[in-house]
């Protein structure tokens, strides 16, 4: 009985460093997997039409034509840029109309967002075949669309990251001011945060600074 003992303890010992040396190569492999970055933009790319079409624009009783039109004559009337001037004539025309502007009510609007058929689909088709490739996909929207409204869409969750534009909200919740306005050149620099990993909007330091290339989270040739 005791030899049978050792026997069966020694048989648990061994398979529990066979356990434990699998999981350690599984650890390493999932660290050292690659990353491979999707970027999107939104409008026009995962939804057919500009995400403010969808219900916002009806809501305060203008069409998109007339809408955008506006909002280009804001741009060339001040020589300023389309993105802010946008994102006043919604404010501006949602309090003529008596609508709140909280997170959820943008969240609100963005639940009607339209989008392309199979997008739904996309994201854990393409996530199984990274997997079955060794390769890790993750998703960024890199979009001058609202971040808000974005987040309320069936596919928000998908994504690691959404660069966008978005709001700053009083103490009642309610937006007052454009608290991030994404232009060409911002679109740039979130390529470079996704680079670096850095996820925060705010940062400034840390995109800036230099890193050697290995020790860059997404190399540029592994971004789509």
């Amino acid at each position: 009985n005791t030899i049978l003992s050792v026997l069966y303890l020694l048989y648990l010992w061994r398979k529990a460093i066979f356990c434990g040396e699998k999981l350690l190569n599984l650890i390493h492999n999932m660290r050292n997997r690659p990353i491979v970055a999707l970027i999107y933009d939104f409008d026009g790319t995962l939804s057919p039409g500009n995400m403010q079409e969808f219900g916002f624009i009806q809501a305060i009783g203008k069409k998109p034509q007339e809408f955008w039109q506006e909002s280009d004559e804001i741009a060339l009337g001040q020589d300023a840029s389309n993105i802010l001037s946008y994102m006043k004539l919604m404010f501006d025309e949602a309090r003529k109309a008596g609508i709140k502007l909280r997170r959820e009510d943008f969240k609100k609007f963005g639940e009607s967002v339209e989008l392309f058929n199979g997008v739904k689909e996309w994201f854990s088709l393409i996530n199984e075949y990274g997997k079955s490739k060794g390769v890790k996909i993750e998703h960024y929207i890199n979009s001058s669309g609202l971040a808000e409204m974005i987040e309320g869409t069936a596919i928000a969750h998908e994504f690691k990251r959404i660069f966008a534009c978005s709001f700053i909200y009083n103490m009642e919740g309610e937006a007052e001011w454009p608290g991030v306005a994404v232009d060409y050149t911002a679109k740039t620099q979130f390529i470079f945060k996704i680079n670096k990993g850095i996820l925060s909007v705010r940062d400034n330091k840390k995109v800036n600074e230099s890193q050697e290339e290995v020790n860059k989270r997404i190399p540029f040739p592994h971004m789509i």
